[in-house]
């Protein structure tokens, strides 16, 4: 039977020093998509990626081009080493978070240019929105949505002198990831009563998480509004193939979609599990990540062992992953 094929693109936390190197020293089209990034943004971005400071590298506001950079690289190998298509190849793509942003540029939604800088914007106005340490996010990990939302309500309350007015903070799912792994975003207080409750719930495992700022919660509504100024200046065409979005666990088509489920994704829940379930209701029998690292591929053999999945983000898997198509 021939496989069905979904497209995956990583999103932060997959970022590594060294990474996109072999790519760009190897193949001609993916130095030309790091030297775009580079001239679109001012900066020598590529620099820091293949030989930078990690701290640096890990700064929101360069980790989400430079993943995004790495991911179209990736792409634009295979398209030039094997004769690859992505709109003859997949059936859907999907990114996590920053991720969409380069599913979106595989599928011709955004020019290359116009995605590094967007991204830039991105990460510029999410760190900008909390000051930090006043926000912070954590992973818990053997717990479906329900447990975490009931750790959350419990963790939103603000202890307070008896008598006193009751006080909450925000706290919010920001990642059904799959596998019973969750991740909570909000007030770095409630985030940090919230591991507290689930280490008194028996949750397996609940750890603050080394971010700067709460991702993917109410907390971001100022980078939102960035973020939907910004999208309304963009030039949007549609894309080749569908993108099943984040916000939604859906498809998404036109460019009224896209720029709409995209401010929305800023403070919204990045709904990975129901992505993969929805992706593999639609037909899809294998997924291919492009880009840097593992972890989606490793996530979706948590959500559904069935789908058969590969990686793709140095040469030698370029190339093993050519001989499968």
């Amino acid at each position: 039977m021939t496989a069905v094929h979904a497209f995956v693109f990583p999103g932060q936390g997959s970022q590594a020093v060294g990474m996109g190197q072999a790519l760009h020293d190897a193949f001609p089209a993916a130095r030309a998509v790091f030297q775009e990034v580079d001239d679109a943004l001012g900066q020598h971005l590529s620099t820091l990626m293949f030989t930078g400071d990690a701290a640096e590298l890990t700064r929101t506001e360069n980790a989400q081009p430079a993943l995004m950079a790495v991911s179209i690289a990736t792409l634009r190998a295979l398209e030039h080493e094997g004769g690859f298509r992505l709109a003859d190849k997949a059936a859907l793509v999907a990114g996590h978070s920053l991720g969409e942003y380069s599913a979106l540029a595989a599928t011709g939604a955004f020019g290359l240019a116009e995605t590094a800088r967007l991204l830039r914007l991105r990460g510029q106005a999410m760190q900008r929105a909390v000051p930090e340490g006043i926000g912070g996010m954590a992973a818990l990990i053997g717990v479906d949505p329900d447990q975490a939302r009931a750790i959350c309500e419990a963790a939103a309350v603000v202890p307070v002198d008896d008598g006193a007015e009751p006080a909450r903070e925000v706290i919010e799912l920001a990642n059904d990831n799959g596998g019973g792994q969750i991740v909570v975003s909000g007030a770095i207080g409630a985030v940090e009563r919230a591991i507290a409750i689930a280490k008194e719930r028996g949750v397996k495992r609940a750890v603050l998480l080394p971010v700067s700022a709460p991702f993917h919660c109410s907390l971001m509504k100022p980078a939102a509004d960035a973020m939907g100024e910004a999208l309304e200046r963009a030039n949007i065409a549609e894309p080749v193939v569908p993108v099943v979005a984040n916000v939604t666990a859906a498809k998404m088509r036109t460019p009224a979609e896209i720029r709409d489920l995209l401010v929305r994704q800023v403070t919204g829940s990045v709904r990975w599990r129901e992505s993969v379930m929805a992706m593999a209701g639609m037909g899809v029998t294998s997924v291919v990540e492009l880009g840097a690292g593992r972890v989606l591929a490793g996530l979706v053999r948590r959500i559904d062992s069935s789908l058969a999945t590969a990686s793709a983000g140095t040469p030698d898997e370029i190339e093993a992953l050519l001989k499968t198509f």
